[in-house]
């Protein structure tokens, strides 16, 4: 683990000045801590230029992906049946919505499909685009130990009745803003996913995912019942 960490002392000030200036525009609305570092998580997670290329992999099978950041607008394309198809989440005024991209055209999500699987995978709408890190009223429920590591534990509540979760647990790393782990629970309190962030890689002096693993549990009990990995390549430097 000490060579996942070492990277991250960059992002760390970044993270910091980003946080200062968001987790204070709406004290009412949030935690002003909780949202302090959630600005730093969300810098890190999505807020680069540029774009990135991976893919989704279950069972063997891959799905191209990419994903672009155009000022507040995301941009997630895969490549299946041989062509380009995706989805756009857009951030206006401290929210983050889904739109589906209809001849070149951003259209709104109906509810039904954000909770949805992308390809047969493990891995929907709502979990490739991280919408729940927008969510409000965030809340510190304290500490734990992942990887070796000090995280602060962050509740989240779905402020709508769309998609599958009702509340969104995230882990943060207590001295690099790094997100760790998320756990998902619909509204009877059962466990429906977990994220497990097992890489990440630094572009353009901003550590964003590498790797991460997502598990399906069976409703109700602790049973893994489908994996799905999301990998991305780190872009390579322009001149070479």
């Amino acid at each position: 683990m000490k060579c996942y960490f070492s990277s991250m002392k960059r992002l760390s000030l970044a993270a910091i000045s980003a946080a200062l200036l968001v987790g204070m525009s709406d004290p009412a609305q949030a935690d002003a801590a909780a949202e302090r570092i959630l600005a730093g998580v969300r810098h890190g997670a999505a807020l680069q230029k540029g774009k990135l290329t991976g893919h989704l992999r279950k069972d063997g099978r891959r799905t191209p992906l990419t994903l672009t950041m155009n000022g507040q607008v995301i941009s997630f394309q895969f490549f299946t049946n041989n062509k380009w198809g995706g989805f756009q989440m857009q951030l206006r005024e401290g929210n983050a919505k889904l739109f589906n991209l209809v001849q070149g055209k951003a259209k709104p999500f109906p509810a039904s499909q954000i909770g949805q699987a992308v390809l047969g995978s493990d891995v929907t709408y709502e979990d490739l685009s991280l919408r729940f890190l927008y969510w409000k009223d965030a809340k510190i429920e304290g500490a734990d130990i992942i990887k070796t590591q000090k995280c602060h534990k962050i509740r989240l509540n779905n402020p709508g009745k769309d998609g599958r979760y009702k509340t969104v647990y995230i882990w943060v790393h207590q001295k690099f803003g790094a997100l760790m782990q998320v756990a998902g629970y619909d509204a009877a309190g059962n466990l429906l996913k977990k994220f497990h962030v097992t890489d990440l890689m630094e572009v353009d002096k901003v550590q964003t995912l590498k790797k991460m693993n997502v598990n399906t549990y069976k409703t109700g009990t602790n049973k893994v019942i489908g994996v799905t990995y999301l990998e991305f390549t780190k872009p390579k430097r322009k001149g070479l």
